[in-house]
């Protein structure tokens, strides 16, 4: 089999996972014959795609394919075996269906982390009130800085429009590449980022959660820029136009995902930096809105302490088995989150397509940020990062 006809049929594999899961297929920007062919189609038997991901696993080396490309397709074909399996009902440890998807083994996080960042965190917030506990006073500390609802769409454009300016500096897109920005209900999510292909996106907003200045600026870079946004656009103008026909398929679950929230958790640290938070403070200055962008910053760093949390969490529920009630209550005292936080947190870790995702962002961060951080920064740590949005890299890659 050539190397057309062989991404061909991984691009098949992979669309007919949308008939058993709708979203499964999170952007397709490829020969549109191939995604009506699958939708006018039956939908597939999963033990049928588990054979057939197999199959092509066996096939890969003799595809003519460049090592990189290969590697990539091989950890993809993996991925999908394991979905098409759990699909099929196939009892697979929650352990194994991580590393299956996402080229990653993982292991609970460390409580003495955990009272260490909760200790930072407790300097930083003054006790204001008798007896108020440390999750109460960081709760109390995230109600001053929501965003006012009707001024949330403005406090959007301005960061879109300044990060886009320093991306476009750095990292150069096509002229047309655009973002539309939208507020939605009722999603696990907090923002989602929906590539449509010719370098446009749609970035969805979850109205469910209350909108916090310090987490904005973060929210903009993660999804657009430098994050998914330009990501798909840089790929889209080199790797698919250079002919690598497997890129214009982007799937849920599978080590795609884990190299994109990796990059895009470090997004705002990649074209901002240290003092991110003066320079957003002055941004909301501008919009007539007080922000307090040191201790905001000063709060994101201790609270790094926390990243395993949610990856715990998703442990306790799938591996240990442990209840909702009780997966709920490690959240609210490791988190410092309120209840309804929890709860949020809990309906994303419970989803059958989203459970083991959290992931991408737990090991995506460590992994890429460690990547990152063996260079100093300056040039050498941007065109690292330029690496990551143009190169189809996968974990193993950086290990």
């Amino acid at each position: 089999m050539g190397s057309d006809a062989f991404v061909r049929e991984y691009l098949l594999l992979g669309l007919a996972f949308d008939r058993l899961e709708e979203g499964f297929v999170d952007a397709y920007t490829g020969d549109p014959e191939l995604r009506h062919r699958t939708e006018n189609a039956p939908p597939a038997a999963p033990r049928d795609l588990s054979h057939i991901a197999q199959r092509l696993r066996r096939e890969l080396p003799a595809a003519g394919l460049s090592d990189e490309r290969t590697r990539f397709l091989d950890a993809h074909l993996r991925a999908l075996d394991c979905s098409a399996r759990k699909f099929a009902g196939d009892d697979i440890g929650f352990v194994d269906e991580v590393a299956a998807y996402f080229d990653v083994y993982i292991e609970p996080g460390n409580e003495d982390d955990y009272r260490d960042a909760h200790r930072r965190l407790d300097a930083l917030l003054p006790i204001r009130s008798s007896g108020a506990s440390l999750a109460e006073r960081l709760q109390a500390h995230r109600k001053t800085e929501v965003i006012p609802a009707d001024r949330l769409a403005e406090c959007v454009e301005a960061f879109s429009s300044a990060l886009r300016d320093r991306v476009r500096a750095v990292y150069p897109l096509p002229e047309t590449e655009h973002v539309e920005y939208e507020v939605v209900g009722d999603k696990p999510w907090s923002g989602f980022n929906y590539y449509l292909g010719d370098y446009r996106s749609r970035v969805a907003i979850n109205s469910d959660l209350e909108q916090q200045m310090s987490n904005l600026p973060r929210l903009i870079a993660h999804e657009a820029y430098p994050g998914h946004h330009t990501e798909h656009c840089r790929k889209e103008a080199g790797l698919v136009a250079g002919g690598q026909g497997e890129q214009t398929l982007f799937l849920v679950n599978t080590p795609q995902c884990l190299m994109a929230e990796g990059l895009a958790d470090l997004a705002l640290e990649a074209i901002v930096g240290p003092g991110w938070g003066l320079w957003a403070q002055e941004i909301y200055a501008d919009l007539g809105l007080r922000f307090d962008g040191e201790l905001a910053e000063q709060l994101g760093q201790a609270s790094a302490g926390l990243l395993s949390v949610r990856q715990d969490a998703a442990l306790l529920l799938h591996d240990r088995g442990c209840s909702h009630d009780d997966v709920a209550e490690f959240l609210q005292r490791w988190s410092l989150s309120s209840q309804e936080r929890a709860r949020q947190s809990l309906r994303f870790l419970s989803s059958p397509l989203w459970r083991a995702y959290i992931s991408t962002y737990v090991e995506g961060y460590r992994l890429l940020g460690g990547w990152l951080a063996q260079v100093p920064v300056g040039d050498a740590r941007s065109e690292r990062f330029l690496r990551l949005l143009d190169e189809p890299l996968v974990p193993s890659s950086l290990r």
